[in-house]
């Protein structure tokens, strides 16, 4: 009675094993296949300790459900999401669990080094058994990897002889590789934990059992559910992460629209749309606002001398120095041509000045035309709300303060009357 309440009792957690895995393989789309791969490895330590310790009698002999149930389970979930995605995707789970179970190995021997205190109870950690199964957990991944290897290989070999048979090249796979995996890993629970020989085959047939199971299960999975698509809600699950996915993937939408293909930075319709609202907002907050406006010096010499690529190489140099000296609060847009405008929040025309006289700097330093000629550029610079209260208001001043500084030389920049460096 007993032996068959415990085959009972495997019998129920295969299914609930499948069920969960496969629910959670199945909607991927959705809740993005880290769920699957996460729960994947989260059983892989309670799998190789049922394996090595805990055991109960069947009615074919005595048997373990970690090494029965759940490593079979997990293999037959790699080769459904094989079946699914592709071996790129399944080469990540395994890479996964043996590289932590390696970190485990390593953890515990660096752990002895330490000096622990005596608890109140006594208890102390037992680094001989986490070694032990730091070990069996390395083999029980290693085998993983030849299992999920072959069970890809051999499934695919056996499509030349039972294309249309699915169900049945799927149980073909389970038996072969659960064969060879019951083999290496009994030889190392031999080895290590001293399991009699007698356990090899009372194991081998709990897992031939587990096949059967997983077999009957993936023939309703294929046959019921994913063949005929089975009732999909069209709205994601409305969790809290849903809603976060949502905005995050709208952001990212919203972030990349409005982009100038050339340099990256935001172009001149983005700028109509983000531009007045930064200079609004800073004003209503009791702030000044800078606007600055750079146009680069003689480039359509560079762009006859050199070619219209590289004076591409030019622009998207600038664009670079601008990115990396301006504030993250600061937004850069491409104007037009070689023209670039920069509105920065928070920011009173005497820093802006400092600001702009650094971008001169650093662009006359550090970018050059392909004969190794320095290119300079020149700058306006107007603030709000010394110079007006809207971003049109402001940007003219600036753009005024633009020529003035092509007017008297170039490379330099020109803010409000009397207030102008030079290169």
């Amino acid at each position: 009675m007993m032996q068959a309440i415990n085959l009972l009792l495997f019998a129920i957690e295969a299914v609930g094993y499948f069920t969960l895995m496969v629910a959670l393989l199945h909607f991927r789309q959705r809740l993005g296949l880290g769920v699957f791969l996460t729960a994947l490895g989260v059983m892989h330590f309670m799998e190789t300790y049922l394996a090595a310790v805990f055991y109960v009698a069947l009615p074919f002999g005595v048997a373990s459900p970690g090494s029965s149930v759940f490593f079979a389970g997990k293999l037959i979930m790699i080769l459904m999401l094989y079946l699914q995605e592709d071996a790129a995707t399944v080469r990540q789970p395994i890479y996964g669990l043996f590289l932590g179970n390696i970190l485990t190995v390593g953890i515990a021997w660096l752990l002895q080094l330490h000096t622990p205190i005596d608890l109140p109870r006594g208890d102390g950690a037992n680094f001989d058994f986490l070694k032990e199964m730091g070990w069996l957990m390395v083999w029980g991944t290693t085998l993983l990897y030849l299992d999920s290897i072959g069970i890809i290989l051999l499934y695919e070999r056996l499509g030349h002889y039972l294309k249309r048979r699915i169900i049945l090249r799927f149980m073909i796979c389970g038996f072969v590789l659960l064969t060879f995996d019951q083999i290496g890993f009994f030889g190392a629970l031999h080895y290590f934990l001293e399991i009699p020989a007698s356990a090899f085959w009372d194991g081998w047939r709990a897992k031939m059992f587990a096949v059967c199971v997983y077999t009957a299960l993936f023939a309703v999975y294929e046959i019921w559910i994913r063949r005929d698509g089975g009732p999909v809600s069209v709205r994601p699950i409305s969790d809290v992460f849903s809603d976060l996915t949502f905005r995050e993937r709208y952001n990212d939408l919203l972030n990349r629209t409005g982009r100038d293909v050339l340099t990256g930075v935001y172009d001149r319709t983005r700028m109509e749309m983000d531009a007045p609202v930064m200079v609004r907002e800073a004003l209503q907050q009791g702030q000044f606002a800078t606007v600055i406006i750079l146009d680069a010096d003689h480039f359509k010499v560079v762009n006859d001398r050199f070619g219209h690529l590289q004076g591409d190489e030019v622009l998207k140099a600038i664009a670079l120095r601008l990115g990396t000296i301006l504030r993250s609060a600061d937004r850069v847009f491409r104007f037009g041509g070689e023209e670039f405008v920069a509105v920065c929040p928070a920011t009173d025309h005497a820093e802006g000045m400092r600001l702009a006289e650094r971008l001169r700097w650093t662009i006359a330093s550090s970018v050059k035309t392909p004969d190794g000629k320095p290119v300079t550029v020149s700058i306006g610079v107007a603030t709000a709300d010394t110079d007006g209260v809207s971003f049109t208001t402001v940007l003219s001043a600036a753009d005024e303060r633009l020529y003035q500084a092509k007017k008297g030389g170039r490379n330099c920049v020109v803010g409000k009357p009397g207030l102008v460096k030079t290169g």
